[in-house]
């Protein structure tokens, strides 16, 4: 078992790692994890072939998190491993305090997770825990550091700070003709992310996610 061996069985499913590290007690894990596996949606391509999957087409609600629950059980049982979701709670994992431990996931100015590669389009479909505590990447310094932080001022309604989310304003501004944009290409804030803007997410796929948001 390897780094590598579980990239390309996640890559079968368009799914990629994000993140991974080395448990500690304190993290709420089962004793007999060795490392922690983050899994997000690979592009580009996922949307396009997440809509080829029977939960895509078969007109049940939760589409995603039983696509998540069947293929990464699937990639489980093939390594051994045991399965955790960010869904299906509560209680609820603590996804967030797992990916800032991942050495490739941190905060953003604005509160919410930035990822090395896909920025603020960051999203977890699952993890993976292995019983082998194996060579992870090196950690990578934060994208923020050398940026100008152009997600400060996206939002129409300053819903995000390194305050926090500000929800409600959020809620109510997508109910208006102005919040279509977001309702239908995703989060500004997170659009405008340089990093964000380099990972080719289908808007399709934001779309859906901002629906499931703001039901």
């Amino acid at each position: 078992m390897d780094y590598e061996a579980i990239a390309q069985a996640a890559a079968t499913h368009h799914l990629c790692i994000v993140g991974a590290f080395h448990p500690e007690p304190e993290d709420g894990l089962p004793e007999s994890t060795g490392t922690l596996v983050l899994l997000a949606p690979a592009e580009p391509g996922f949307w396009s072939y997440f809509q080829t999957q029977p939960e895509a087409r078969d007109g049940q609600p939760d589409m995603m998190n039983r696509w998540s629950t069947r293929v990464i059980d699937q990639i489980a049982d093939e390594l051994d491993a045991a399965t955790l979701y960010p869904f299906g709670g509560p209680p609820w994992h603590p996804f967030i305090d797992w990916a800032r431990k991942s050495g490739s996931i941190h905060s953003s100015p604005v509160s919410l997770l930035v990822h090395n590669d896909q920025g603020l389009m960051i999203s977890f479909r699952g993890a993976l825990a292995l019983r082998e505590k194996i060579e992870l990447t090196p950690p990578r310094l934060t994208p923020c550091l050398l940026c100008s932080a152009p997600c400060e001022t996206a939002c129409p309604v300053d819903a995000l700070s390194e305050d926090g989310y500000d929800t409600a304003a959020c809620h109510a501004f997508l109910d208006t003709a102005a919040g279509v944009d977001c309702m239908e290409n995703g989060c500004k804030a997170r659009r405008a992310c340089p990093v964000s803007q380099e990972y080719p997410r289908d808007p399709a796929q934001s779309a859906y996610h901002m629906q499931q948001f703001h039901k």
